[in-house]
């Protein structure tokens, strides 16, 4: 049986320390993130539906069969997978492409206007959750979902980037103070290379 697997760390477990520790990184990824894909891969096992399909695929089906269960898991494990490749290093996350700019520019006003909008959203989600930069429409907005909602393939949606506000992303490093954590990410650790990827 080919099993979902835990994808690698684009970094070091301390690379985006002091932000996010690497203690924070050992339990986020090496246990939320990873009990996310073994959970997974026990609800699949022997399901033709979603045996040997690939994850995206699962997402899609469970979505459609309302599969809550095997749905949650999967969106989690697509989610943090996408969350660690829009954080880089302090320093490393390069900037927008002129392409990206130009829609960051044209959409938001500026690029401080869309990382004020994107951190606003991370704060005011209820509970846990996630707060995206899209590419929707023709035009980029920011929203963000409850719980393990993902935004991956809902029709013409492109993700670009994410923050994660689920508690366990944030709370040994900063305790309650969300605001803290995501303008520490916004300022500092952001992936506009990736997003700048993702746009194209």
């Amino acid at each position: 049986m080919k099993e979902i697997t835990l994808a690698p760390l684009p970094y070091a477990d301390d690379a985006l320390a002091p932000v996010i520790s690497a203690k924070t990184v050992s339990f986020h990824y090496g246990k939320h993130h990873a009990g996310y894909v073994k959970t997974l891969n026990g609800l699949i096992a022997g399901i033709e539906t979603y045996e040997g399909r690939s994850l995206e695929s699962i997402i899609c089906s469970s979505h459609d069969l309302n599969d809550t269960a095997i749905y949650n898991n999967a969106a989690q494990i697509w989610n943090h997978d996408f969350y660690w490749r829009s954080l880089a290093p302090a320093g490393k996350g390069g900037e927008p492409s002129a392409e990206l700019l130009a829609a960051i520019n044209a959409s938001f006003g500026s690029l401080d206007a869309c990382k004020t909008a994107l951190a606003d959203a991370a704060v005011k989600r209820f509970g846990s959750g996630w707060a995206w930069l899209l590419k929707k429409g023709g035009k980029l907005v920011v929203e963000s979902t409850p719980n393990a909602d993902t935004p991956f393939g809902k029709p013409g949606v492109t993700p670009l980037l994410v923050i994660d506000v689920w508690e366990h992303a944030y709370y040994l490093d900063w305790q309650n103070a969300r605001a803290a954590y995501v303008k520490a990410v916004v300022d500092g650790h952001l992936n506009w290379s990736f997003a700048s990827s993702r746009f194209a």
